[in-house]
């Protein structure tokens, strides 16, 4: 198994074993959705699109606003996680597909209108892109939400103080983003973004909902052994400095929007 492949296998067991835990703890996801659908509505499509794909869907947040604005498209959500596209789906009527972002089983030119949501973050950037330039139509749009390089950075500036091991993946910035759509052929309409934060009463109560959303830390340089009473002690008296006036701890995320256009 490759290094990607078994990059993927760990994402999706992750979010396999968070399906049933998503909603509770998915406050910031459900606010980048809410960003990424007030953001898009200054770049509507061209036209009525009649195939709206939601790649990524997880539990189906967003499909719901999707079907009212496009009351009459095709809407298919799509996850590689099993266990959400079933809560996607349960209750809604949106076409489920079971695949991988970066190799959507979809023909040429068949998607009018393409939406992510926080999900793009966890592939190949350009394998991703290409797909959605491919599957788009001529003139098709897409809006994506993803995140930037400041996201967890409370963490990972706490977990510097612990050892040198990657506990946090490393996110693109904003530039690079927009130079991978181009490089894909994609025209970048516009770009934006905002910090949005989670917040627990200690370190224990934000580890725990990053956990119950499904992003754990994958990859081949993750930690493998535990981290110890001391460790654990030394990453919470770090972690300390970020507390905030009003007794919180905060975790940020750093949204990055974008709305894009194949050419014509």
């Amino acid at each position: 198994m490759s290094a990607s492949d078994f990059r993927k296998l760990a994402v999706r067991r992750a979010f396999e074993h968070a399906a049933t835990t998503y909603d509770a703890a998915a406050r910031v996801q459900r606010e980048a959705a809410q960003s990424l659908a007030a953001f898009a509505s200054e770049f509507p499509p061209l036209a009525p699109p009649r195939f709206v794909l939601d790649a990524g869907c997880g539990t189906g947040y967003a499909l719901p606003e999707l079907r009212s604005r496009f009351p009459h498209a095709r809407l298919l959500a799509l996850d590689f996680s099993t266990a959400m596209l079933a809560r996607a789906t349960r209750d809604f009527p949106a076409a489920p597909l079971c695949a991988d972002i970066e190799r959507l089983p979809l023909a040429d030119g068949c998607v009018d209108l393409y939406w992510s949501s926080l999900a793009l973050q966890w592939c190949d950037p350009a394998a991703a892109l290409a797909e959605v330039a491919r599957v788009l139509t001529p003139g098709g749009v897409a809006w994506i939400a993803t995140l930037g390089p400041y996201t967890l950075t409370e963490l990972r500036t706490a977990f510097a103080a612990v050892d040198d091991d990657v506990h946090v993946i490393d996110f693109s910035s904003p530039s690079f983003w927009q130079a991978a759509c181009r490089d894909a052929g994609l025209v970048v309409e516009a770009h934006g973004g905002d910090a949005r934060y989670d917040f627990g009463p200690d370190l224990r109560a934000l580890l725990g909902n990053i956990k119950a959303i499904g992003a754990r830390t994958v990859g081949e340089k993750r930690r493998r052994r535990t981290l110890g009473k001391q460790g654990w002690q030394t990453l919470q008296a770090a972690y300390e400095a970020f507390r905030r006036p009003d007794g919180l701890l905060p975790a940020t995320y750093d949204l990055i929007l974008l709305a894009l256009r194949k050419p014509a």
